[in-house]
């Protein structure tokens, strides 16, 4: 299993973070030993002072492809799900200067909490899916899949042109406005619609 995941997906967070709008997907990856599941804890690492929150809808791969085109691409994935991009930010802006990767920023221990996946059938439209994220309560991230910059099938197209999708791939779609500093003692909790869908501890 692998972690693809797309940097710069929504316009109003390319804004906060000051970035150049991208003419095609910026993409990362994650390694498995990035994930947590099942409201296990995240703990925050002692290299970073600053470890921001990055709530994403999540897509995973039911089926193994590659060079998918786009109209067919709703045919090699399954379920929709919601993750947390932990992402060190005072890494990765020392990283972003030297135009070094992000691995180190992005692909740490623990920094993937993955929740359980809702059958994609469940949904009426795809690209009309709202989700947040609440820390201690507060919403600090709110969106909707209509605002992706390149949307779901897209995404699959694209990846599956440089990488063979395999079966439980997970594929992160990007983050909104709202992104922000994690503290231990944080409690946070993610919704895609009305359903909880994360609720984790920082320590």
């Amino acid at each position: 299993m692998k972690i693809l995941a797309v940097g710069r997906n929504y316009a109003k967070h390319i804004e906060e973070l000051q970035n150049e709008r991208p003419a095609e997907p910026v993409v990362f990856f994650k390694p498995d030993t990035a994930v947590l599941k099942n409201g296990a804890p995240f703990y925050h690492p002692e290299y970073s002072n600053d470890i921001h929150h990055e709530v994403e809808l999540l897509v995973r791969i039911s089926r193994e492809g590659k060079f998918i085109q786009e109209q067919f691409a709703h045919k090699y994935y399954d379920a929709i799900g919601l993750g947390v991009d932990f992402t060190a930010r005072d890494l990765q802006s020392k990283a972003k200067e030297k135009g070094l990767p992000w691995a180190l920023a992005k692909g740490f221990n623990g920094s993937a909490p993955v929740s359980k996946f809702i059958p994609k059938e469940e949904f009426e439209e795809l690209q009309n899916i709202n989700f947040r994220l609440e820390v201690n309560g507060e919403v600090r991230q709110r969106g909707n899949s209509s605002m992706m910059l390149f949307p779901i099938d897209f995404i699959i197209s694209y990846l599956s042109t440089y990488f063979t999708l395999k079966t439980g791939d997970i594929v992160f779609t990007g983050t909104p406005e709202g992104v922000a500093a994690v503290s231990r003692g944080d409690k946070l909790t993610g919704y895609i619609e009305n359903t909880k869908m994360l609720d984790f501890e920082v320590k």
